[in-house]
């Protein structure tokens, strides 16, 4: 599978939505009332990223939570829209060269010589121990 560029730059944020504002007009016509409704969005994305980040220890969708936060912020701010549209063409890039068979057939075979390592520790403990629990094992 082979992976096509655009020959103009310009051709490949064609259907990219334009940057800037999504606020409906009546907000965008009052000062104020953008600048507020700035802030609102902002503090909503900031308490879902920030939901984002404790949840990358604990259980739970951390790094998705903090996408959607910066999804969030990207209804408003141009530099989230900007960062939101590099990591969706990182991303993109990425799952391209994953389907390249040459890559594919490397992952596979990095994959399999990790199990066989995987499989040589297991059974090395299992012939010196046998079924035990490391915390129950006699010195």
């Amino acid at each position: 599978m082979e992976v096509t560029k655009p020959d103009d730059p310009e051709d490949a944020g064609a259907d990219e939505k334009p940057l800037g504002s999504r606020a409906p007009h009546f907000i965008r016509r009052s000062r104020t009332l953008h600048l507020g409704w700035q802030a609102g969005v902002f503090l909503i994305g900031l308490a879902i990223v920030v939901a984002g980040v404790i949840m990358l220890p604990l259980p739970g969708p951390g790094w998705l939570v903090i996408f959607a936060g910066m999804a969030v912020w990207a209804t408003e701010f141009i530099w989230a829209q900007l960062v939101l549209r590099w990591t969706k063409r990182k991303v993109t890039e990425a799952a391209q060269r994953a389907l390249d068979p040459r890559v594919r057939r490397r992952n596979i075979a990095l994959t399999t010589v990790g199990l066989v390592i995987c499989a040589a520790l297991l059974s090395a403990y299992l012939w010196k121990y046998g079924i035990v629990m490391p915390w129950d094992i006699d010195r």
